[in-house]
């Protein structure tokens, strides 16, 4: 079992009409501006839970796709194109002020998933207005590649190749994010900045996405029969990225007061998830190398360490009491067999080996594709 925390995917946006901004030369880059906003407005009723289509329209509309998630994608991937051909086009005018007074009349506004204030809100969303094409460029990817996460996670129960793949698909649109479109948006945010428009973030939700394919990827090799010691080494290698992760969001933000409490906790608890689930391999492999007095030792501490950071989400902590009865049945069988057969000295402190980590899967690489259609306007 994984665990689950769907919040990247609940962004919520305002009303943009390209075409009431933006003053067109020619038909053609007007008929362009309005496909935006069509485009984008499919996207806004979406996410923003406006639309009351039927799942019989909703799968015509979308070429036959008959999951929510891929529906979603779509539009994405019809809308980025044109949104990447419009953001060069500004690009190419620098720093013109007419057509800087036109972006900020856009009124571009997100909201945050993943701000200290995004929970139990009950005006609702609180919603960041940066006047930059860059800022709706950047949340629009994010958005794409939190659905691209979530369709992953949906389909790890039925297909676990596909959905290693997602997963990296998704940690290379957000490491693309990190490197290529919100550096150059980081002197125009406000003091209050919007988490997920950040580099910081998106390398944290690249990290989080490669864990994942890395977890999805040792149920498919538990299925093969890999030996003990590998899957150790597995799902240490997790526990090293989601660190990473931590490590990355405490250094950008200090004590993260500004990031939601929920997020912080998931990723702490996915870390002590596999640091258990790789001691518990850990200790098979030396048990069957007759180190039985080495196994019990690095079961009692992990049993110790993890009972220690037991999540406060009812559905995570499921999870971790599977696991740690687990742990804790081959513990007993461990400490009995030792009683009667081998008799070993139970170790301790630095008598037990350290654990190591062995990382197997890379980001996919995000290649933006764009229509390269001609815009003029009156300037």
């Amino acid at each position: 079992m994984m665990l689950h925390f769907r919040e990247p995917a609940k962004l919520k946006t305002k009303r943009v009409i390209f075409e009431d901004v933006y003053a067109a030369r020619d038909s053609a880059t007007l008929e362009n501006l309005k496909e935006l906003s069509s485009k984008r407005k499919v996207i806004e009723d979406s996410i923003n839970q406006n639309c009351y289509i039927t799942e019989a329209i909703a799968r015509e509309m979308s070429g036959g796709l008959t999951c929510p998630f891929q529906q979603d994608l779509r539009k994405l991937e019809q809308y980025l194109p044109l949104l990447e051909n419009l953001v060069y086009h500004v690009d190419l005018l620098g720093s013109n002020h007419q057509i800087a007074w036109w972006t900020s009349e856009l009124k571009i506004r997100w909201s945050s998933a993943l701000g200290a204030s995004s929970f139990f809100n009950l005006m609702g969303p609180k919603f960041y207005q940066i006047d930059n094409l860059h800022f709706e460029l950047g949340m629009v990817l994010f958005l794409y590649g939190a659905i691209l996460r979530e369709r992953a996670l949906e389909i790890v129960p039925s297909d676990l190749v596909q959905s290693a793949t997602f997963f990296r698909e998704a940690a290379g649109v957000f490491l693309y994010l990190s490197q290529e479109v919100f550096p150059s948006l980081q002197p125009t945010l406000p003091a209050e900045r919007h988490p997920e428009a950040t580099s910081y973030m998106s390398t944290v939700m690249s990290l989080i996405c490669l864990a994942e394919a890395q977890a999805v990827s040792i149920k498919k090799a538990e299925e093969k029969g890999t030996t003990a010691g590998l899957l150790a080494k597995l799902h240490y290698g997790v526990v090293e990225m989601l660190g990473e992760a931590i490590d990355v969001l405490y250094s950008a933000n200090g004590q993260c007061k500004d990031i939601s409490s929920r997020f912080m906790e998931f990723i702490w608890s996915c870390k002590a998830l596999h640091e258990l689930r790789s001691q518990k391999y850990l200790a098979e492999s030396l048990k069957d190398a007759g180190q039985v007095g080495i196994a019990i030792g690095i079961l009692h501490d992990a049993l110790i360490n993890v009972k220690k950071k037991m999540p406060g989400e009812e559905s995570h902590k499921s999870i971790f009491r599977e696991e740690v009865d687990v742990a804790a049945d081959m513990l007993t069988k461990c400490e009995r067999e030792n009683e009667f057969v081998w008799q070993q000295k139970i170790a301790s402190g630095d008598e037990l080996p350290l654990p190591q980590g062995n990382k197997i899967v890379n980001a996919m690489p995000y290649r933006p594709k764009r229509w390269e259609r001609e815009l003029a306007f009156k300037i």
